[in-house]
């Protein structure tokens, strides 16, 4: 397993090893161990999976609140995205920067987001199925999300007319005065 440092603080891309031959390919696509390793850690206690199935569609700017933000493992399985978690931690040196990742079927990334991050994706190719793994079980009155559109965050999508949820066109702009979602704290 390989641990690539993203330019934001504290996102991961991790390639896992993959065994090769005539009759296909072989890899671990998680390894509690090797991530400790790694000086992550992390323990899954869900995991979830979401289908799309048009090229452009845009699943996104997600996260989860309070006691039960969420850290996550996310990867594609098949198809391809561009995944993009964006730093939300008031204090943190990458405050309000965002990392962008390829991740396919393909290349078999996967990208690790700490909590206090908000996440999401658009697709690159038709019938893409992206799965994730989250520290944190997911609860519905602790959700949040941000515009994929934010200018202040201002995520390169790489598309201008994506097919996006009624829920995410109408989510709310990111307002860095009332942004309480989450502190920063430095690591001892």
């Amino acid at each position: 397993m390989n641990v690539i440092k993203t330019d934001v603080l504290d996102v991961y891309i991790i390639e896992p090893q993959v065994f090769g031959d005539k009759r296909g390919w072989f890899m671990e696509s998680w390894s509690q161990r090797k991530m400790e390793e790694a000086g992550l850690f992390y323990s899954f206690v869900q995991d979830n999976q979401s289908f799309s199935s048009v090229k452009g569609t845009i699943r996104g700017i997600h996260f989860q609140k309070g006691e039960h933000c969420q850290a996550k493992l996310v990867r594609c399985t098949k198809g391809s995205v561009l995944d993009v978690a964006v730093d939300l931690r008031k204090g943190s040196p990458t405050y309000k920067k965002w990392v962008s990742v390829e991740l396919s079927a393909d290349n078999k990334r996967q990208l690790m987001i700490p909590r206090g991050f908000g996440h999401g994706f658009v697709t690159l190719t038709d019938e893409v199925e992206f799965l994730y793994k989250a520290d944190n079980y997911y609860c519905f009155e602790s959700e949040g999300s941000i515009r994929w559109n934010d200018p202040t965050i201002g995520v390169d999508w790489g598309i201008d007319s994506p097919i996006i949820s009624d829920k995410d066109a109408n989510a709310p702009m990111f307002d860095d005065e009332k942004n309480e979602y989450f502190v920063y704290e430095v690591k001892q």
